[in-house]
């Protein structure tokens, strides 16, 4: 077995857990101005309030296998990136404290509103610049960083996935509301889903032009040889999952619509998620097998194979139980919320 690679797969799914689960709840804060009237915010916090913590399990699973398995990697990121780190840290902490003080609060409600909403942005758009700044690469001389501005991740680039980012969450959150919600509540998540989706789609393309165009290592890893014609059903399920989500916002946006099933309910989260799964396995195709691109591969920044193997029981023991407790949790608190004050 190659452990370094079987690590590498593990953290791959971590990460994508996280974008996935907590991509929508963080997506209910970025969307939260939006939704106004008596009792909407109240009910899109429900709706996410038994997963919200279970949720971030991910992030720090992701974490501790980063800092375990590839400890290399770990601190080169960590010190590179310590700034947006932070903010992302802080943006999480603001956000899980006013969970839990906005449903106490009377005249305080609307800072916990405030904390909830602006912590849920800024910390997608965090991982957002992390993301695009790592894309991006990382210049060094001599495998040395100290060179490096303290602000060298903030580029046109890395703000461009920021926002992207960001309308990528909300669109889960919308297509999330969908599923989760009736009436008005469903009809306007839907409408600002389509416009979301249109927004994400460009962002999409911008961030795959501009990657292609300035990074020549990840050019020709698509279009070498039979590369294109092998990796083309990434793009082609992209542009499927984008319309069919299209297609069934659009039914639930439309007030005359007569057809409404459960299974069109959810289905628009089902195909935006795999829209960010498309998308994430383009980016590790482009990247593979580097960690720190053009600087430290997977197998560079591992750790020797005696603490590979210690690990191991541990991953084989904690990875399906977290699977498990989080589907449990999802099917117990499955269907709709139906009251705003006692969730479900």
């Amino acid at each position: 077995m190659d452990l370094p690679l079987f690590y590498f797969l593990v953290l791959g799914f971590a990460i994508f857990m996280y974008v996935l689960l907590d991509g929508f709840d963080l997506g209910i804060g970025i969307l939260y101005p939006w939704f106004h009237q008596a009792g909407e915010r109240d009910h899109l916090m429900r709706s996410i309030s038994h997963v919200w913590d279970g949720n971030e399990t991910w992030l720090v699973f992701g974490g501790v296998i980063l800092f375990a398995a590839f400890p290399a990697a770990y601190g080169d990121i960590t010190s590179i990136f310590y700034l947006p780190i932070m903010l992302m840290l802080f943006a999480l902490i603001f956000r899980g404290v006013a969970f839990e003080y906005r449903f106490k609060s009377d005249t305080s409600r609307p800072y916990w509103d405030l904390a909830f909403s602006a912590g849920s942005a800024i910390a997608a758009f965090c991982q957002g610049l992390l993301l695009g700044a790592i894309v991006q690469g990382i210049p060094a001389t001599g495998g040395e960083f100290n060179h490096l501005s303290s602000l060298h991740w903030l580029t046109p680039f890395s703000i461009l996935t920021g926002f992207s980012v960001m309308a990528g969450y909300a669109l889960l959150a919308a297509c999330y509301l969908v599923m989760k919600s009736r009436g008005r509540i469903q009809r306007h998540a839907a409408k600002l889903g389509i416009n979301l989706l249109m927004l994400l789609l460009l962002a999409m393309l911008a961030v795959s032009l501009s990657t292609l165009t300035n990074q020549p290592e990840i050019r020709e890893r698509w279009f070498s040889g039979m590369n294109f014609f092998v990796l083309a059903p990434l793009p082609l399920l992209s542009l499927w999952a984008g319309y069919t989500t299209f297609k069934d916002l659009g039914t639930f946006s439309d007030t005359t619509a007569q057809v409404r099933t459960s299974r069109h309910e959810k289905r628009p989260f089902w195909c935006a998620s795999l829209l960010f799964l498309t998308g994430f396995a383009g980016l590790v195709v482009g990247l593979f097998p580097y960690l720190v691109p053009r600087q430290l591969t997977f197998w560079q920044a591992a750790s020797p194979d005696s603490s590979l193997l210690f690990l191991l029981p541990g991953i084989c023991i904690f990875v399906p139980l977290i699977c498990a407790y989080t589907l449990w949790g999802y099917r117990v608190f499955a269907g709709k919320v139906e009251d705003y004050q006692e969730g479900y």
